[in-house]
């Protein structure tokens, strides 16, 4: 069968051509070509983690944006969402807590909010570092020039995650407005690479109008970039965009492409989102069994934590769901079943060995 040569060359050259992606991808769905994405996946996984699964405790602080992106429920023209923005001593406390249950790395994730200057946020990854030292500080908070990313670098930041979306240009202007440019975005992850910061990319799966040709597209991308961490998860509407009646991305699509990703970057950090847990109750797991090796529980504080709507039904939303900080504890349990454990480290990638 074409497919398993090509899993095979994928595996022992880490790269195809796109046609061959191409043709990977549109024969996912033949019998035992996902299974042996999986397997192959499972091995290259515990080569480089064993059965670790990192935490990150994710602190969503702000949902202002001033982008207004097609797919995106906190989006500028989004009138229904209750905005907010965390002080600098309710992400501190955050913290506190995060650091108290087991957790060494931080997410600082937002909209593109003015409300916060450059300097704000470098003052809060200062004060972070200062009460955590041996944490990880990641930053999520999109587009901005190189100077200001050097500063956060310089503030002690040692990550930053960006998802690309999707790497072929016309695709993305599909999704964005014309305020938001494929090539400021992919000169933005140039940029943190070449700063220094451990640098994470990423792609919705089964957004509007994606096709098996864009998908191999964000392969390619992401082999020339070689990002740190890649972050993928299905596209799920949220009911006040306009793409509010466009139907979710296929979960098991997802889970390949995690196999694949895991194939094609051996060492890589790679999560099993919120999204997968969202669209499926038993997607973390799933997610780990594909090739994850990093689990996103929410550390923010309650009584916002459902405004940060990104999409329909986000399972941190969801009272008694292991992706809030609270249930850890079933977290871990959940992991325990499948054969891995949630474990007190940064995570940092393990780089690729022969």
């Amino acid at each position: 069968m074409q497919e398993e040569i090509l899993l095979e060359k994928l595996e022992r050259e880490k790269i195809l051509s796109r046609s061959q992606f191409i043709t990977l991808l549109q024969g996912w769905q033949k019998e035992g070509i996902a299974q042996k994405v999986f397997e192959k996946a499972g091995r290259l996984r515990e080569r480089y983690y064993g059965k670790d699964v990192y935490i990150r405790g994710l602190i969503e602080f702000t949902n202002h944006c001033k982008n207004d992106c097609y797919y995106c429920g906190i989006r500028a023209s989004n009138g229904k969402v209750r905005r907010y923005r965390l002080t600098k001593e309710e992400i501190l406390s955050c913290c506190r807590r995060g650091y108290e249950l087991g957790y060494r790395t931080f997410v600082l994730q937002g909209g593109e909010d003015a409300g916060y200057k450059p300097d704000e946020i470098a003052g809060l990854v200062e004060a972070i570092k200062k009460a955590h030292p041996g944490c990880a500080v990641t930053l999520s908070v999109g587009e901005h020039p190189r100077a200001v990313y050097q500063r956060w670098f310089d503030a002690g930041a040692d990550r930053y995650l960006l998802r690309h979306e999707t790497a072929d240009d016309m695709h993305y202007r599909s999704l964005h407005p014309s305020s938001c440019s494929p090539e400021n975005r992919k000169r933005c992850l140039y940029d943190l690479k070449e700063i220094g910061y451990q640098t994470g990319c990423g792609f919705m799966v089964g957004s509007p109008g994606q096709t098996a040709e864009h998908l191999a597209q964000d392969l390619l991308f992401i082999e020339k970039l070689q990002p740190d961490m890649v972050g993928i998860g299905p596209f799920i509407p949220q009911r006040d965009t306009p793409f509010g009646e466009e139907p979710a991305g296929r979960f098991e699509l997802t889970l390949f492409l995690l196999g694949i990703l895991r194939i094609l970057l051996p060492d890589v950090l790679l999560p099993a989102t919120t999204a997968l847990g969202t669209i499926h109750p038993e997607g973390l797991e799933l997610g780990m069994l594909s090739g994850a090796n990093v689990c996103m529980p929410n550390l923010t504080p309650d009584g916002v934590r459902g405004e940060y709507a990104l999409y329909e039904g986000k399972a941190s939303e969801k009272r008694g769901n292991a992706d809030a900080a609270e249930d850890l504890q079933r977290l871990k349990e959940r992991m325990e079943k499948i054969g891995y454990h949630v474990t007190v480290d940064r995570g940092d990638r393990r780089r690729r060995c022969s």
